[in-house]
């Protein structure tokens, strides 16, 4: 079989599960976010951390537990850290350095899980499953409450209320991720994922020296750094680790956690806003980009560019032969269209071409299918934008789903656009402009100055992977990346749960023939072509300085 066939038959048998898993999934979670019951594991919850789930919140309430929560875990994760060093079952690692472990705590608590340090050579089994596991589920569980926040806005008229955010906490961490990473930590480790608290121990001789091998919950960390697209993982070579990744199998598999709730979540936004004609309508706005993207990445990895790539099948410099360029394409499209970061190649390997879509990826802002609740959030604010334009076309005050697309709505959703591109480029350019920093690249030129500005789009649009070939362990890196995790994070949401608010308050506008149907392709095709004109008009001056500069170069 040739390498093209076998890589376009794991994307028909991807394709095909999520299919399978979508309409099951989504009913499922419409339904968790909905119900008037509580478990009674959740009613301990609530009752111990003093919450009424019942009570409905405001946005500005609601808001303030997702900061008051979010900034509670950085500060747990980052003392974790600097206490490693006394905490039984160090392995003998010491305390993580203070701008380390801020950059660590940010990068896991905003669901961005970059990480400037090898994770079998620096965190402890405490640290990795009792501080960066819990915030693999939570992380992800605050995205999802505020997507459900935003669909609540949609849905609901003349109250503020979206709903509460504790309760959407508890439910989204306990009914949706936990049975489904229970269930995918025993399919990783019946296809050989290692799963125990072994220490380090020496396996013999490695190139004149001993290597040294680490145990530790690989597979149970892997699923839900793919469910929740996080990112990050326990070994530094990341889903390419034999550990954690061994085979063709587990690679297709872990690509479909990462886009199985993304995806599925447009159901859900469907049934919430009672019309699943308006989740179609997302999805396949979603599914236009992913597969663009992958058939793309595919063709410039497959592309034969001299004798060496001929010989090897395409680009496989960087590539783990278990998973051949096809798997390693459809993983990197599905790794920076979400937030998910988990790399199973070096990215800084993929072509010129290849690595310009790993970056313009991140840089649409991670919609198509994005990241868990941050991927839905982010198109609907994409798609507020496309009915405005819609509106300037033809003359007529824009309307979204029976809500009017006024000046506050639109100011709120022009900040959520511009905060993460300005995040990237001022980092960047300061990066760059600074005697210091650019010694930290490895690389000079094109290739060089993109290891610097993927790390800054990977942080502030929370994907967590990495360029490769950046020493991003500096006071510099780890302080300003940290940042820009934090700010790219939390400040869309203010605009987000804001927008919410004020759509709650409305009363719905009944449609009337000039209405723009927004369930039609006619739609999906604008939507489309809006988030590619606003990346485009946005990054392509820094674009063309990087991956593009070296692609027509080679």
């Amino acid at each position: 079989m040739s390498p093209v066939l076998a890589g376009v038959l794991q994307l028909l048998a991807l394709i095909a599960a999520l299919a399978l898993a979508y309409r099951p999934l989504g009913d499922y979670m419409a339904r968790v976010y909905s119900s008037p019951r509580h478990l009674r594991v959740e009613k301990w919850i609530y009752k111990a951390i003093g919450a009424h789930p019942d009570t409905e919140m405001r946005w500005p309430a609601y808001l303030r537990g997702v900061l008051a929560f979010s900034a509670a875990g950085v500060l747990f994760l980052y003392l974790l850290q600097r206490l490693q060093g006394v905490l039984p079952g160090s392995l003998g690692f010491a305390s993580i350095d203070p701008d380390q472990a801020f950059n660590t705590a940010a990068s896991f608590v905003s669901n961005t899980n970059w990480q400037s340090y090898a994770g079998e050579q620096a965190m402890s089994h405490v640290v990795q499953t009792g501080g960066l596991a819990v915030q693999n589920f939570v992380s992800a569980a605050v995205g999802m409450a505020v997507a459900v926040a935003l669909v609540r806005g949609f849905a609901r008229s003349r109250t503020g209320e979206l709903g509460n955010f504790w309760a959407d906490l508890v439910r989204g961490t306990l009914r949706i991720l936990l049975p489904i990473s229970v269930i995918g930590a025993l399919v990783l480790v019946a296809c050989g994922a290692i799963q125990n608290f072994a220490g380090i121990h020496e396996v013999g001789q490695f190139l004149g020296g001993h290597q040294q091998w680490q145990g530790g919950a690989y597979a149970s960390q892997e699923v839900i750094k793919e469910l929740g697209t996080n990112g990050g993982g326990l070994a530094n070579a990341n889903s390419a680790h034999p550990f954690e990744n061994p085979n063709g199998f587990t690679n297709l598999f872990e690509i479909f956690l990462i886009l199985l709730i993304p995806f599925a979540i447009t159901r859900t936004f469907g049934r919430l806003v009672g019309s699943l004609k308006q989740g179609y309508a997302i999805l396949a706005t979603m599914v236009t980009i992913w597969l663009g993207f992958t058939a793309l990445m595919m063709w410039t990895e497959f592309h034969h560019g001299g004798p060496a790539l001929e010989l090897a099948g395409g680009a496989m410099e960087g590539k783990e032969t278990r998973f051949g360029i096809g798997g390693s394409s459809i993983f990197a499209v599905a790794t920076t269209l979400t937030s998910t970061g988990a790399v199973d190649a070096f990215h800084s390997s993929l072509t010129g071409f290849g690595g310009g879509l790993t970056l313009l990826g991140m840089q649409l802002g991670e919609i198509a299918p994005g990241g868990v609740g941050s991927g839905l959030y982010g198109m609907l604010i994409m798609a507020v934008i496309a009915v405005f334009l819609a509106g300037l076309m033809v003359g007529r005050t824009p309307e979204y789903l029976g809500k009017k697309i006024g000046t506050r709505q639109i100011k709120l959703a022009a900040c959520y656009i511009l905060i993460t591109p300005a995040l990237v480029l001022c980092f960047t350019a300061a990066a760059m402009a600074l005697p210091t920093p650019p010694h930290s690249m490895t690389n000079t030129g094109a290739h060089g100055f993109s290891e610097i500005l993927y790390a800054y789009t990977s942080g502030a649009n929370n994907n967590g992977s990495a360029f490769a070939g950046l020493n991003a362990d500096t006071p510099w890196f780890n302080t300003t990346i940290g940042l820009a995790m934090l700010l790219g994070r939390f400040l869309p949401m203010v605009f987000v749960l804001a927008l919410a608010g004020s759509l709650a308050e409305q009363q719905p506008v009944p449609e009337t023939a000039g209405t723009l149907r927004t369930e039609k392709p006619l739609f999906s095709g604008l939507l489309v072509g809006s988030i590619m004109i606003i990346a485009g008009l946005t990054y392509f001056p820094a674009l063309a300085l990087g991956p593009l500069a070296e692609g027509l170069a080679t």
